[in-house]
């Protein structure tokens, strides 16, 4: 067992053995520890008695709790909606030093073939096909460590610029790692939204951060994790799929057994993609550049 790792100190770990002995109503403690802090933007791993295992993520920024109470949210509602698989969550869990952590029930994983790519892409459309009447949502959700404003507007184009664009163009140039240069190539961008967001839409049920690992394949099929939901062009989350790894055109196959993707969707992906290079850039990661020939593409 990985006996260094965050989650074994014993501030966390008695929290987390008392709050699954409970769920379980019998003694459970912890044996075996499979780190997954590779996967996540958070410490993380599975942790189990040798019969039962859950996955915790912990998190020391002053908003853990409220990201992960969102999250939580988040996971309900995909399901109420859209009948889509989540895990089970054990509950979010306030530990000393104000870390909090979100303990959730560890599912069984398959490996990934053909089967299990369309399984991802007919699990997002099947998701998308719940709309709205608006963009946004009638609280705000997290977006990694960002924070989102979910306040609805009636466009896309409106919502686009003003809950993601601009909030997170001022976090980049606040953080000091965006040239003055590079904010106004992405300004001008945002002033010419309304003629590249193509035709309107209906706004749908978004994911958030459909990033691959955020769909954990199972016998059952994909397990749904990590949502930062809205309503929203469903070309968002189709843009992020392939974000930081590629992904088999089997996934937009099994997509499009349900819904449709726009022909101009390829010419607009990285469109979609601005603003979480900018959340990046914010952060400090290796992604200026990358942001650079985005925006090259549309200004």
């Amino acid at each position: 067992m990985t006996e260094d790792h965050p989650l074994l100190d014993p501030s966390l770990r008695t929290p987390i053995e008392n709050l699954v002995s409970s769920h379980l109503g019998r003694s459970w403690r912890i044996s075996l520890i499979e780190d997954k802090n590779d996967l996540a933007s958070h410490p993380c791993a599975i942790l189990s008695d040798g019969q039962y295992g859950v996955f915790v993520k912990m998190s020391a920024d002053d908003c853990g709790y409220d990201q992960f109470s969102k999250e939580r949210l988040g996971l309900r509602y995909l399901t109420d909606q859209a009948g889509v698989l989540t895990p089970r969550h054990l509950g979010v869990l306030c530990a000393a030093g104000d870390v909090t952590m979100a303990v959730l029930e560890a599912v069984d994983v398959v490996p990934r073939r053909e089967t299990q790519w369309r399984e991802i892409g007919r699990c997002l459309a099947q998701i998308h096909c719940i709309k709205g009447s608006y963009c946004g949502l009638d609280h705000h959700t997290y977006f990694g460590p960002l924070k989102q404003d979910n306040t609805q507007t009636k466009e896309w184009a409106e919502f686009y610029a003003a809950r993601r664009l601009l909030p997170w163009l001022d976090f980049a140039a606040q953080s000091g790692y965006l040239t003055a240069q590079l904010g106004g190539k992405v300004e001008r961008l945002i002033a010419r939204l309304p003629a590249l967001c193509g035709d309107p839409i209906q706004p749908a049920l978004l994911h958030g951060d459909a990033q691959q690992n955020n769909f954990i394949s199972t016998g059952a099929g994909p397990v749904v994790i990590d949502v930062a939901v809205y309503y929203g062009h469903p070309e968002m989350d189709l843009a992020h799929v392939d974000f930081f790894d590629t992904v088999p055109e089997a996934l937009f196959a099994g997509y499009r057994e349900i819904a449709p993707i726009d022909k101009e969707f390829q010419q607009r992906r990285d469109l979609w993609r601005v603003g979480t290079l900018l959340g990046l850039v914010g952060l400090g990661e290796p992604y200026a550049h990358h942001l650079a020939a985005v925006v090259a593409k549309f200004t």
